[in-house]
């Protein structure tokens, strides 16, 4: 059995036992996170919109930011030169149930 959730404007196909990395979600390390599942496949059965009544469960696992991205703006023949570093944070979430 599998679901698809949507959290921060992105969908993931998770199932249980699966380790996940989202957008920054609030929370430390060891609490329970909850997700509405959009749809749900068990076996041939498959649920879409509202008949899907599921709730996926998960559990922080840890909170972290991803490598650096340099981020480099010119104009040419002007001097004009900006370098900037970005560090996206993200959470990494392992599904614990599909009810």
């Amino acid at each position: 059995m599998y679901a698809v959730i949507v959290t921060g404007g992105k969908q993931y196909k998770v199932s249980e036992g699966d380790v996940i990395e989202v957008e920054k979600l609030a929370g430390e390390a060891g609490a329970a996170v909850v997700f509405e599942a959009i749809m749900t496949v068990d076996g041939d059965v498959v649920k879409t919109g509202k008949e899907v009544s599921a709730k996926v469960s998960g559990e922080i696992v840890k909170q972290g930011k991803t490598k650096k991205v340099v981020v480099f703006k010119y104009k040419a023949k002007k001097n004009e030169r900006v370098k900037n570093g970005h560090r996206q944070a993200f959470t990494k979430v392992k599904i614990t149930k599909i009810a």
